[in-house]
């Protein structure tokens, strides 16, 4: 029953807690987000998971935690006043980008304002050549003239990124050093420690975002950890990263950039470790929480990455087709495309009299009208309690629903400046945010050239599977997989992850000239950096996994596709390396050319191995809070043709074999929605399959 293991979740309106003991039992719960500091929700919802599985905090063995403050920051515009150090003649790199636009046509495109002021990039003297010759040392003056310049204007966070320094790290690590140590009380971040890679853009950027959210994430895990060791949980802190990989909170301190997607990636970690227990290999994971909805890929049981992407308002995605619209991050990551469309997603008309659904929430406080704890704006969730879809208390009862409010806030707001019946106006609010999403999951399926028929949709989050069958209707697929405890499902993730370091050091040649004996010695320097790294981690031997790429490309093309490098390298390695790039370059783009290839990069993803991973065949639940489900039937508006329809009402633990929807299926973490047409019933393991009825 010891050696417990937390999983914790942050969403913008309830953070998600999940605890599996060491028989393999699982509890969870969930408890408000605390926006103005998110470690009090954290802390409260330990001390109840604790209480909840019969155990003492002594007994944690490791908390897992997936946190939004880093993304927060970023979309908030809330983070450090930044100063950037650059190379003499290279201020406006931020400025110019990628020199493109993310839409063609777009008129009314604003570009995005660099996170860094003009007025707080500054040039110095120095200069490395492209073949890491150095041409000019470092004017060490400078830098303390900038550091004192930043001071004044009360600048909290500095970057420095010189041109080519990837190639001779000396005098920007010599920068590094030395504005340390003239201003102990500024933070500092050199790209050389961020982003070793050609691409000044690419590199300014990332090293940029990291200097911006470096001060607030830090600040939110020093008090997180404190707040842990003054409740006695001794255990270390884990934070997820981008990639659904685990790293210590002293990696995430001072490298955040990892880690401005942490947690929800957690979730398309667990979903392909589900996917494998299950035979399912194909799966459009879409998980839909209070403030976004997001969806990814599992394709043949691998997980779609990516090594950049842009954050951005609107639909964010690591689409290799849509550049320039956010800040660009060039850091390993799930391949997860997200909208500002939540549950607690704000309905409102604009000005040309169209409803419009978020990206503004409401978050968990004030929170949906219905919630009834200062709520004004009509959210989705109050369309979905007018509509019937959710029971009249929620949290296990904890939370008596205030329709009545919800049903003003959606006339007022909306039905009567739109000339509709409240049931349609909330309707139209149902009906919008599904196009949203509906849109998401396009953007990692048909945009990529994926037929989303032919997959399985797993749905997951607080509110995921009240909209799932309805999109999948939307996009013509036939089954929805809802695994135990959806709602919490992302904090289970964490469960399923593992420890994860990465590495990068430019390696540029023709493939037919590349030295294999050159490509070994690289690879030996990355292993022996990831060794050192690990062990400091607790993972030693046999306990770490090196996974090695190469990134290649075609001759004079300025983009990449990482190809695996295997253990013994030679003639015959090297001319399956290239096999395999076509291949991949033809899987991606419809085509592949004879050209000379060429290479840039040689990467390592470190991993350390757990001593008990989850695995969800053997998972069993602990307990959970009675789910209401008291009613036997309740009405619900499933659509403007049928109004409203006697639905059946179940709790989840109560299914029988198989039910014919119309039906709504109520457990503590969430409510799974069974429209007209639709069949469910439980697999071996406990998730609950739904399928389109053929008609």
């Amino acid at each position: 029953m010891a050696n417990a293991r937390i999983g914790v979740d942050i969403g913008g309106t309830f953070t998600d807690i999940v605890l599996l003991n060491g028989s393999g039992e699982s509890f969870s719960t969930k408890v408000s987000s605390t926006p103005a500091a998110p470690e009090q929700a954290v802390l409260t919802g330990i001390r109840r998971i604790v209480d909840l599985a019969q155990m003492r905090v002594e007994d944690v063995m490791e908390v897992l935690h997936g946190t939004t403050v880093g993304s927060n920051t970023l979309l908030q515009k809330a983070g450090a006043r930044c100063g950037l150090i650059t190379t003499k003649g290279f201020r406006d790199v931020l400025e110019i980008g990628r020199v493109r636009t993310p839409t063609m046509f777009d008129l009314s495109w604003d570009k995005p304002e660099p996170l860094v002021a003009r007025r707080y990039r500054l040039e110095v003297r120095e200069r490395v050549l492209a073949n890491g010759t150095v041409e000019a040392p470092l004017n060490v003056d400078d830098v303390v003239e900038a550091g004192r310049f930043f001071e004044a204007e009360g600048v909290e966070s500095v970057a420095i990124c010189f041109i080519n320094s990837y190639k001779n790290g000396a005098n920007e690590r010599a920068a590094q050093e030395a504005f340390a140590k003239a201003f102990p009380k500024m933070h500092v971040t050199a790209s050389i420690s961020v982003l070793p890679e050609q691409r000044e853009y690419e590199r300014t950027s990332t090293t940029v975002v990291n200097a911006y959210v470096l001060p607030a994430l830090s600040a939110y895990l020093k008090r997180l950890e404190t707040g842990l060791q003054d409740i006695g949980v001794k255990a270390p802190l884990l934070v997820s990263n981008s990639n659904g990989g685990l790293s210590s909170a002293r990696v995430a301190q001072d490298r955040p950039v990892f880690f401005i997607s942490s947690g929800r990636s957690a979730g398309v970690v667990g979903a392909g470790r589900l996917g494998a227990a299950t035979n399912e290999a194909d799966l459009v994971v879409f998980d839909m929480g209070g403030t976004t909805a997001s969806a990814s890929l599992i394709q043949e049981g691998n997980l779609a990455r990516a090594n950049e992407y842009e954050f951005r308002a609107g639909i964010s995605t690591p689409s290799r087709f849509i550049k320039a619209g956010g800040y660009l991050m060039r850091v390993p990551t799930i391949d997860v495309a997200e909208v500002g469309s939540g549950a607690g997603s704000i309905a409102w008309v604009d000005e040309g009299g169209l409803l419009n659904v978020g990206p503004l929430s409401a978050g968990a406080d004030p929170g949906p009208v219905c919630y009834g704890i200062g709520g004004k704006r009509p959210t989705v969730t109050d369309a979905n309690a007018v509509l019937g879809f959710l029971p009249s208390k929620l949290a296990a009862g904890s939370m008596q629903l205030d329709l009545e409010g919800a049903r003003s806030a959606i006339d007022e707001t909306l039905g009567q400046p739109l000339g509709l019946s409240v049931e349609d106006a909330a309707y139209g609010i149902r009906e919008v945010v599904n196009v949203n999403m509906a849109r998401t999951i396009k953007a990692v399926t048909v945009e990529r050239g994926v037929d989303p028929r032919e997959f399985t949709l797993m749905a997951f989050g607080g509110s995921g599977p009240v909209h799932a069958c309805d999109l999948a209707d939307a996009l013509g697929m036939r089954r929805v997989m809802f695994p135990n405890a959806p709602g919490v499902f992302t904090a289970m993730g964490m469960l399923a992850g593992s420890v994860e370091r990465y590495f990068v050091k430019p390696l540029e040649s023709a493939i037919q000239s590349l030295d294999v004996r050159e490509l070994a010695r690289v690879r030996d320097a990355l292993r022996e950096d990831a060794r050192r790294a690990l062990e400091d981690e607790g993972y030693a031997g046999e306990r770490v996994e090196y996974v090695f790429e190469l990134d290649m490309r075609f001759k004079g093309q300025d983009y990449e596709l990482p190809v695996r490098i295997p253990e013994r390298l030679d003639a015959e390695s090297l001319s399956q390396m290239t096999d395999d790039f076509r291949q991949a370059y033809t899987a991606m783009y419809g085509y592949a050319s004879r050209d000379t290839m060429e290479c840039a990069n040689v990467r390592l993803l470190a991993r350390g191995i757990a001593e008990r991973v989850l695995d969800f065949r053997d998972l069993r639940s602990g307990g959970e809070p009675r789910a209401q489900a008291e009613e036997k039937t309740r009405p619900v508006y499933f659509s403007r043709k049928s109004g409203w329809v006697d639905a059946k009402v179940l709790r989840r633990v109560s299914l029988p074999s198989t039910l014919d929807g119309p039906a709504i299926i109520e457990s503590a973490d969430t409510t799974i929605v069974l429209p007209p047409g639709w069949q469910a019933a439980t697999d071996p393991i406990g998730n609950v399959i739904a399928s389109r009825v053929a008609q």
